[in-house]
């Protein structure tokens, strides 16, 4: 198993931390200045949960970096199906506004994310590492 080095592990805390402060500011700020409620019949009360869960849990990645890099998976993937299903067809089309604008440039963060990564580690330990047991072995 690679080590990972300790400023690699600061690099993760402070990725934790950005995505632990500035996800729940703008969550509030979307939810106060743009006036949308939280229906469940608009997405965006999904939305705001999931990003607000999301947030949360990027706290224990400030104590547990490498534990928690499932979390960091989860951002870039569903940022990488946005892109692919939302934002590629609006763009193709030429139905381009400011939200679309706005939402490809948080999106793109998914590309930070990705740089900081600790790709030794990651392969190490969720491709070559063999996997749990599905059953007990007596």
């Amino acid at each position: 198993m690679p080590t990972v080095p300790l400023t690699r592990l600061y690099v993760l805390r402070l990725m934790y931390l950005v995505l632990f402060v500035l996800v729940p500011l703008m969550t509030a700020a979307r939810m106060i200045y743009s006036g949308q409620s939280l229906g469940a019949d608009d997405g965006w009360g999904f939305a705001a949960c999931l990003l607000a869960a999301m947030s949360l849990l990027c706290g224990l990645g400030l104590r547990y970096p490498l534990k928690m890099l499932p979390l960091l998976f989860f951002e870039v993937v569903w940022k990488v199906i946005w892109a692919a299903r939302v934002a590629a067809p609006l763009w193709i089309s030429g139905k381009i506004d400011d939200a679309l604008t706005q939402n490809s440039i948080a999106i793109g963060s998914a590309v930070v994310v990705l740089a900081v990564l600790p790709w030794r580690y990651v392969v190490a330990q969720y491709v070559r590492a063999p996997g749990d047991a599905w059953k007990s072995h007596r």
